[in-house]
């Protein structure tokens, strides 16, 4: 099985726009077990226990997540991407890791 990259966007202008991206990652993750992967969300893992809203913790998130990414074997990218989602993108593309662009209901995008 694929260890996938879930990379989605977390951040909103409102504590509601936040619930639906949270609620929009675990619809990925769940599309990622039914194409026979296993996701690794770091934006629903990680909030468990750090604080978004803390720069600091936002900051530690980030770069755990790319160390994560380091032993993924893709990553897949639901929607527009956001600037948090840039970094991991940009990893990907530097050290190869193949890339699969979807939108935001989770069907091929064009965004790449």
């Amino acid at each position: 099985m694929k260890l996938v990259y879930v990379c989605s966007p977390y951040r909103g202008e409102s504590k509601k726009a936040v619930k639906r991206n949270v609620k929009r990652a675990r619809y990925y993750c769940r599309l990622v077990c039914q194409q026979g992967g296993i996701p690794f969300a770091p934006h629903l893992l990680f909030t468990q226990f750090l604080r978004d809203d803390n720069p600091r913790h936002r900051r530690l998130g980030l770069r755990m997540g790319i160390e994560m990414l380091k032993h993924c074997d893709e990553l897949w990218v639901f929607g527009k991407p956001s600037a948090g989602m840039a970094g991991e993108i940009a990893y990907a593309m530097k050290y190869g890791i193949p890339i699969r662009w979807l939108d935001s209901e989770g069907r091929s995008s064009a965004y790449e």
